[in-house]
């Protein structure tokens, strides 16, 4: 088996303008946030389809809840990460997508795939890059006496959580949070800046300067742009 479609695209879908394919592998919270903004009358985004490396993931539920084409492309099959990343790359690449949305998708990428996807590839990280990449990363802000943490999404290069910055907000820790407690604060704020970021894309306002993502030709010490910025 190399790949599983769980459901068929919904005629509304096929009305957009702006195709993306988003990669998932869980439950699929910044799916679900990601869906509820294209639904909107005036998005121009097209969710061509959703992919998932986990057979399992609840997120291939929400998209066919949504009328949104749904398959499987299941590491576990590949007998390396290369073959699995090629076999990925082909079922994308069938959707024609101008953007592919990382939305919690547990696997590390080969070079080959990001630079195949260079300028077109973003994700969502739950830590103020540059500060821990990687997994834990509430933990670690917990643990070293952060007084704010947040959530960061960019564009995807061959290292890891490095690519330049698009947009990242940022919620205060409390000294009674546990990890989970500040997971779900971030998580919020990751609800509201992934689609915000995707409809930027989509309108073309985003630029790449000397590794320092532009929105509209300017650009903030931080990238943390005001969420009422239309």
């Amino acid at each position: 088996m190399s790949v599983s479609e769980s459901s068929e695209p919904s005629a509304a879908t096929d009305d957009k303008s702006f195709p993306i394919v988003v990669l998932i592998s869980g439950s699929g919270s910044n799916l679900q946030a990601i869906i509820d903004s294209s639904s909107d009358p005036e998005s121009s985004i097209n969710i061509r389809a959703v992919i998932s490396n986990n057979p399992g993931a609840y997120g291939l539920e929400r998209a066919s809840g949504a009328g949104i084409r749904g398959s499987v492309v299941n590491h576990r099959d590949y007998l390396n990460r290369s073959s699995y990343d090629l076999a990925l790359m082909a079922e994308i690449d069938s959707h024609q997508p101008e953007l592919v949305v990382l939305a919690g998708f547990m696997r590390i990428l080969t070079s080959e795939f990001v630079n195949h996807y260079s300028g077109r590839l973003i994700n969502i990280h739950p830590s103020l890059l540059p500060l821990y990449p990687g997994l834990k990363t509430h933990q670690q802000a917990i643990e070293n006496g952060d007084l704010e943490a947040g959530a960061t999404v960019h564009f995807v290069t061959p290292e890891v959580d490095e690519g330049p910055i698009i947009i990242q907000a940022a919620v205060p820790v409390f000294k009674t949070d546990s990890s989970n407690d500040l997971a779900s604060r971030v998580l919020q704020q990751e609800h509201l800046i992934y689609p915000k970021a995707i409809r930027w894309f989509a309108q073309g306002r985003l630029t790449v300067q000397n590794g320092n993502v532009l929105l509209d030709g300017k650009q903030s010490s931080k990238q943390q742009v005001s969420f009422n910025e239309k």
